[in-house]
């Protein structure tokens, strides 16, 4: 299984979009698996990296980390790296 954290970098088109949204998804997936198994360990913060294990928390973080970004060309130009930065900051953003 190939992490996330290592397809973040190599998104430049919809197919490695498509890549990292799986990793993620898979991910996330073995993450509640191990929260379930061990929920007192992961009261705080989720397995695996994952701050945000529910929708509406993982898209308000993505939302606030993409505000808070200062403003760059690329807003003017989407990338599919963009959307994949701002999927993976739903998992990691507080």
């Amino acid at each position: 299984m190939v992490s996330p954290d290592d397809l973040l970098e190599q998104v430049t088109d919809k197919q490695t979009f498509i890549k990292f949204v799986q990793a993620l998804a898979e991910e996330r997936e073995r993450a509640q698996e191990i929260e379930n198994k061990h929920p007192n360990v992961h009261i705080v913060d989720g397995a695996l990296g994952w701050k945000n294990g529910d929708i509406p928390s993982f898209l308000s973080a993505a939302l606030e980390c993409l505000i808070a970004q200062p403003a760059t060309y690329s807003e003017r130009n989407p990338s599919w790296k963009m959307f994949a930065e701002f999927l993976y900051f739903g998992k990691m953003y507080e």
